[in-house]
């Protein structure tokens, strides 16, 4: 642990930033992924509660089922059942209007992890220039002398881009997987509200 410190530390305080940003990554990632969790979005056994009592006409009792949910689909299916007896296609808008919003809010926070994917490689190439700059300007100061002098101070500048990219790789996995995640259950949140209208506007 300390030779893994004391090797950090040669990258100066861009590592830092760099291990602020991985940080803050890895962070939003596991809050994402507690929140994203299949039953806090698209809780089944509630839809199917929700379907049978729409099939049975029992729209107030549905309501009321969807306020003691707190999942994502029961915010959907509230501004569907609220207005049951508009129009087929006023209830796919509104559906829409209220799958938008949900979707938003599923997203957040998810592009600082997309951010953290591209900054960091930056930051990293930022540390590695600086610290060639630095190398040559010993150079000019004192001449080449030791090639081994010479030869720790590059591998040194080199230590920020491989921070760097130690950081960027798994938070584009992280956000690539986030994404995809997200867009398979706003698929679904969808085919479930369209079936929900289907139901409620059954004669």
């Amino acid at each position: 642990m300390v030779n893994i410190y004391a090797f950090l530390l040669k990258g100066g305080p861009i590592v830092v930033a760099i291990g602020l940003c991985s940080i803050i990554a890895l962070g939003i990632f596991l809050e994402r992924l507690w929140r994203l969790q299949r039953h806090r979005v698209l809780d089944l056994d509630f839809v199917d509660r929700i379907h049978t009592l729409a099939k049975e006409k029992r729209i107030s009792d549905a309501l009321l089922l969807c306020e003691q949910n707190a999942s994502t689909i029961s915010r959907i299916y509230t501004a569907i059942l609220g207005n049951n007896a508009k129009p087929r296609a006023t209830l796919k808008e509104i559906a829409e209007e209220s799958g938008r919003s949900e979707s938003v809010k599923l997203e957040r926070y998810v592009e600082v992890i997309g951010t953290v994917a591209m900054l960091t490689p930056l930051l990293g190439l930022l540390g590695t220039v600086l610290g060639m700059i630095r190398v040559f300007q010993r150079i000019e100061e004192f001449g080449l002398g030791d090639p081994g002098v010479f030869a720790s101070g590059i591998w040194e500048a080199l230590i920020t881009t491989a921070v760097g990219l130690s950081v960027a790789i798994p938070a584009l996995i992280f956000h690539r997987y986030l994404q995809s995640h997200i867009e398979q259950l706003v698929a679904e949140m969808e085919d479930l509200s369209i079936s929900i209208i289907e139901v409620i506007t059954q004669d």
